[in-house]
């Protein structure tokens, strides 16, 4: 199964049931990382994807934590590190959306947004630290969105929260450096998800015109390049967000 490059490693990826997180999860098993899988509510999906990572020779565990409650993520780090061992890589990939335009936004749409995609990002990687400062190594992605940098009508709670993020991930890689640990991000464009299935149905054709490359996203290829960004491969890349995008916004 694996192919070397995260072999001995251990990866915590948040969102880990479906979507990107899913993909992740996978992609990381297959090169040689031991996955421990978090969800919020989807266990049987998250059950399923630890048994594809077993049923190809790798070793995952799922994890339920809600990763807005500082005393789950805390527990959800504490579990990894107990089953493993060792906690080499975080993948912040947990996000939520809630459109609305903002006339009509709702605190609570507001909220739920900033607390998951922001909130729950940081709790994480504040959390992994004390596991990866002591060694000197780690390496931390955030998925964020191409939303952070493109304009978009209802999107004022999730543009904001992973601009937010993509601040966050610069100011924390400089903060970093000097532990030898990495942290960059992920800015995925329209990807074939559950997500996006609203918007590519009220207005796929157009979008896809909007799009260089000519189609939407999978999953996988989000997943590729959080793998580059993890492994040792991008041992001099920190503080960067690389867009996913097929070129929207170009």
């Amino acid at each position: 199964m694996s192919q070397g490059v995260l072999d001995g490693q251990t990866a915590l990826v948040t969102g880990g049931s479906r979507g990107i997180g899913r993909a992740v999860a996978l992609e990381l098993a297959r090169c040689g990382a031991s996955v421990v899988v978090n969800y919020r509510e989807q266990a049987a999906l998250a059950e399923a994807v630890v048994g594809e990572i077993e049923a190809a020779g790798g070793r995952a565990v799922t994890a339920q934590a809600d990763v807005v409650d500082e005393a789950q993520v805390r527990r959800l780090v504490g579990a990894a590190v107990r089953t493993f061992g060792r906690l080499d890589v975080l993948v912040c990939s947990a996000g939520v959306v809630r459109d609305q335009l903002a006339g009509a936004m709702s605190l609570a749409e507001w909220e739920a947004v900033i607390q998951t995609n922001l909130r729950g990002a940081f709790l994480c990687m504040r959390e992994v630290l004390p596991h990866m400062m002591p060694h000197r190594r780690g390496s931390i992605v955030g998925v964020s969105s191409v939303a952070a940098g493109l304009g978009g009508r209802g999107h004022v709670n999730y543009a904001a929260s992973k601009g937010g993020l993509n601040a966050m991930i610069r100011s924390l890689a400089v903060e970093l450096a000097p532990k030898k640990i990495r942290v960059n991000g992920v800015a995925p464009g329209v990807i074939v998800t559950d997500m996006t299935r609203r918007i590519r149905d009220l207005a796929g054709e157009a979008i896809v015109k909007s799009i260089p490359l000519r189609r939407f996203g999978e999953p996988d290829d989000v997943a590729r390049a959080v793998r580059f960004l993890a492994s040792p491969e991008a041992g001099y890349i920190t503080g960067e967000v690389l867009h996913v995008t097929g070129g929207l916004g170009l």
